[in-house]
């Protein structure tokens, strides 16, 4: 006689959130993926309003999930994923609307992409400063400062933001602005997702069409001449000029190469020509791909890494982009400071209208940086943490400059990239916001500032 063991009916799954998806469900192999990680979350749900993200969060808090919340996935560390928790994706909520024709205010739901956000724009004229890839989240993007193609003219995304809506912890939905919880709003322009769940954002764009937008390619023969040069431009450029340097070097099966990016947004393109003409006296041109386009087309479609490994990636802002700075960027791109090996790395300048905004003005308060610099290295899958410090040997003498670091572009979350992100007096000011918006820490997967302690205030 044999005894039969009962079959269990899965739990049902929870209503009132939106979409849901568990392991199992169609989708769902998808919706657990971000571009960085791929977690097993119990639940991924993707909520068509806020009465549905509040509902969502309840959930979680009561069930014990841990929470993570996506606007485009695209955060190195993975947090927008996880393991045995909660997802809410906001890809529902990407509305984009011109609320004020008169004075450009913008109202984007924070589950749209940068690349809607441009082409919905670009019928008025119109353009916000932010990212460089077409599939980032305008909501991740924009919490953790927001550096894009016009950041020398008008700034990071945070600068033009003027209002905010986000759902708490407790279910209530506020609007944050210079004039209601203006804590919480200086919060929210530098301090990530710490603080609720952002459903929408009201932007001031700026008025832009046609900018001079590509790449200036350049014989990789003398890097250190090549960096200082650029760099030697871009401090007398008119801020109009926004312009990255991008070093890679040799892979098997190709060569070293040196990459000048610009985005001149001029509104003479006489102008725009004159300012980006010396960036191809640097050394000798291989391609040059400059053209007048939109500036709805200026953001890169982006894709999955390779098969088999992951990106790692590191940045420090830097106060001054020094002959000594350039000369460890070199040693990094070539390989040559005998740790490591040779490390793909990425020099943005800033100054201009991101340097005029105070630095307690935001919670993003490295405001005097001259240069943000990125390294990347690719490591097998699987590597270790001891494999990926290794990896990273070249870099570590780059990041020594560095007085600080953008949230956004970290590849990892641990206590020194808060203290790096966040000066001391920012940080104790963006602990004691938590305290009064989320004392649970319940908002903890991200760059997580700890509740200051004590009860509410």
């Amino acid at each position: 006689m044999s005894i039969q063991t009962p079959r269990r009916t899965p739990p049902a799954a929870p209503t009132g959130l939106g979409d849901v998806l568990a392991p199992g469900d169609e989708g769902y192999d998808d919706a657990r993926r971000t571009v960085f990680a791929t977690g097993r979350p119990a639940l991924v749900v993707r909520p068509h309003d806020e009465a549905q993200v509040a509902a969502a969060i309840a959930h979680a808090a009561r069930e014990g999930l841990a929470l993570s919340v996506r606007s485009g996935g695209h955060g190195m560390p993975g947090h927008a994923t996880n393991d045995g928790g909660m997802v809410v994706d906001l890809r529902h909520l990407d509305r984009v609307e011109v609320v004020d024709p008169q004075r450009h205010v913008v109202r984007v739901g924070a589950g749209a992409t940068w690349g809607r956000v441009a082409a919905a724009l670009a019928p008025y004229g119109l353009g916000i400063t932010a990212g460089d890839t077409a599939s980032v989240g305008v909501g991740g993007l924009t919490l953790g400062g927001g550096v894009g193609w016009m950041v020398r003219r008008h700034g990071l995304a945070v600068d033009s933001l003027v209002a905010a809506r986000v759902v708490l912890a407790d279910g209530r939905t506020l609007v944050a602005s210079a004039d209601q919880h203006a804590g919480l709003f200086w919060a929210l322009r530098g301090g990530g997702g710490n603080f609720g769940v952002v459903t929408g954002l009201d932007f001031v764009a700026a008025r832009v069409g046609d900018v001079r937008f590509g790449a200036i390619a350049l014989a990789p023969d003398d890097p250190a001449r090549l960096v200082a040069g650029w760099r030697d431009h871009l401090r007398d450029a008119d801020e109009e000029l926004s312009s990255s340097l991008v070093l890679v070097p040799a892979t098997t099966g190709r060569p070293a190469a040196v990459t000048v990016l610009v985005c001149a947004s001029h509104d003479d393109p006489a102008a725009a020509d004159r300012s980006i003409e010396p960036l191809r006296h640097l050394g000798t041109v291989v391609a040059d791909s400059v053209a007048t386009v939109p500036y709805a087309d200026v953001l890169a479609a982006g894709g999955p890494h390779p098969p088999g490994v992951r990106v790692v990636g590191r940045n420090v802002l830097v106060p001054r982009l020094g002959d000594d700075v350039v000369a460890d960027v070199v040693a990094a791109f070539e390989g040559g400071s005998g740790r490591g090996g040779p490390t793909m790395l990425a020099l943005r300048a800033l100054g201009g209208a991101f340097a005029r905004v105070l630095p307690d003005e935001t919670a993003f308060a490295h405001r005097d940086a001259e240069a943000l610099v990125v390294g990347g290295v690719l490591v097998p899958e699987d590597a270790s943490d001891a494999d990926v410090d290794a990896a990273l040997g070249s870099w570590h003498p780059v990041a020594a400059h560095g007085t600080g670091a953008y949230v956004n572009f970290q590849g990892t979350a641990t206590d020194a990239d808060l203290h790096a992100a966040y000066p001391p007096a920012t940080l104790a000011r963006l602990r004691a916001v938590k305290r009064s918006y989320d004392p649970g820490n319940l908002f903890a997967r991200n760059l997580n500032v700890a509740p200051a302690p004590g009860g509410r205030p």
